[in-house]
């Protein structure tokens, strides 16, 4: 096994790529998990109904990402092999595209949370405590979410064209300044009054306000791609109707699976009661830091391969796949060992009732094996195939899996069948196990591995 997935000679130039990639992106993604951790941590001496309701409202959030890390991938698809071209005005048309399907729908959850609020709760769970103390929550987040939808497409393609530093450093800013204000807003620093979960929500607002503004001063100096909403109106119906047809699966695939993920959060916070909410918000987590370097990695890769696509450098490209193929082994491996580390210190900080804290440690112990699940699927969906502009095959293999397999189990065994709630979590987490033989057997039939670019594709 370890001879099968070592890295030989000939394979270290393209490894050296990928990670050249990879590394400001695993820097981000820790950053982003480290500021989820902060809220748990810092709320976790609030209370355990303050996590537990934070966990229930950020699933909007949790699906907002969704949408945006699909048109994100829908943008890298794209905008790398052109990159890779030398097409920067088609990058640019790319941009503009994206930037009008996640404007609009970032503007509709904000409405939404500023407005509706309680109801948005009670999707997520009866108890009137979780869904005021969520209603406070979305009112102060609101305002994140509309920047968010205009700084995650211009990072995606910075990405794209990689520039992955200037993304990061970015993100790194508005991350550290979320944390800081965390604290500011959570106990009452400075003069400031404490507002539990809604002081997460209004330092995520400010920070995501910040990086806003500076995403703006970036794209003033940069050369290369500007953060402008004039880049919406740049006409192609090729291009449209290529974003359509390979970006929006990606989009739609991202939602269904977020949706339906979104979906095990209603099964735990309807059927099997606050300790299981609670133990979950530590879980995810864990699982978050857990997935940063395959997650990582898929998303380094796929940048790379997208360059040699669009450069017509196809067997260069299938080398590179099998090479970031044994690095997602690797991180799989490394985050299952990640996630084990964190049990004891995690069992030990949780302030959590003793029935919540066996039901962590059993949820800990499921994920340290499917985080691998997730890093082999996610970097030959997310990855391998996108960078070949191959995303419809993930939005069926995916909405079957979850939707026809994995929800549907959930509701059975949870509300029909009524099983032990960790029993209910375990059969929830083999989705990402199911789909393995349609997935490898797309891998290897090389339907993927294809140049999608077109001549002079803003004159059509």
């Amino acid at each position: 096994m370890i001879n099968r997935i070592r890295i030989t000679r000939e394979e270290r130039p393209v490894c050296r790529q990928i990670m050249k990639l990879t590394l400001p992106i695993i820097l981000q993604n820790l950053l982003s998990a480290a500021v989820n951790s902060a809220d748990v941590v810092m709320l976790n001496f609030v209370g355990q109904a303050h996590i537990s309701a934070v966990s229930l409202a950020t699933q909007y959030a949790s699906v907002l990402f969704m949408v945006l890390y699909g048109l994100g991938t829908g943008v890298t698809m794209l905008s790398a092999q052109y990159f890779g071209r030398g097409d920067l005005r088609a990058v640019e048309a790319v941009e503009g595209i994206a930037l009008r399907f996640s404007v609009a729908v970032s503007a509709l959850l904000a409405a939404a949370a500023l407005l509706i609020p309680e109801q948005m709760m009670r999707v997520f769970t009866p108890d009137p405590e979780l869904i005021e103390i969520g209603a406070q929550y979305l009112r102060n987040v609101s305002a994140a979410y509309l920047c968010w939808g205009l700084i995650e497409i211009y990072l995606a393609t910075l990405r794209s064209i990689g520039r992955v530093g200037i993304s990061t450093a970015l993100n790194t800013t508005a991350f550290l300044l979320n944390i800081l204000l965390n604290a500011v807003f959570i106990f009452g620093l400075f003069g400031a009054p404490k507002l539990g979960a809604a002081g997460v929500a209004l330092a995520t607002s400010i920070s995501r306000i910040t990086e806003l503004v500076l995403a703006l001063v970036v794209s003033g100096r940069s050369r290369d791609v500007k953060l402008k909403l004039s880049c919406m109106f740049i006409r192609s119906r090729a291009l449209f109707r290529d974003f359509l047809r390979m970006a929006m699966p990606a989009t739609l695939n991202d939602v269904s699976w977020g949706l339906a993920f979104s979906m095990y959060s209603v099964i735990i916070g309807q059927f099997l009661g606050t300790d299981m909410v609670a133990a979950n918000s530590f879980t995810s987590l864990v699982r978050n830091f857990g997935t940063v370097l395959c997650f990582s990695v898929a998303s380094g890769g796929g940048i790379l391969l997208g360059h040699l696509l669009g450069n017509g450098r196809l067997e260069e490209a299938e080398q590179g796949a099998k090479v970031l193929m044994k690095l997602t082994v690797l991180s799989g491996i490394a985050g299952g060992l990640v996630v084990l580390a964190c049990i004891p210190p995690v069992l030990r900080f949780a302030s959590l009732t003793d029935t919540g804290r066996g039901y962590l440690k059993g949820m800990l112990l499921i994920n340290t094996y499917y985080v691998m699940g997730q890093a082999v699927n996610t970097t030959l969906i997310a990855g391998i195939f996108r960078a070949g502009g191959d995303s419809r095959f993930g939005f069926v293999c995916d909405t079957i899996d979850m939707w026809c397999y994995a929800v549907p189990l959930g509701f059975l065994a949870a509300a029909v069948l009524k099983l032990p709630p960790l029993v209910v979590y375990f059969l929830l987490c083999t989705d990402e196990f199911v789909k393995w033989p349609w997935v490898f057997r797309h891998y290897r039939s090389r339907k993927w591995l294809r140049n999608i670019t077109r001549e002079n594709v803003l004159d059509t």
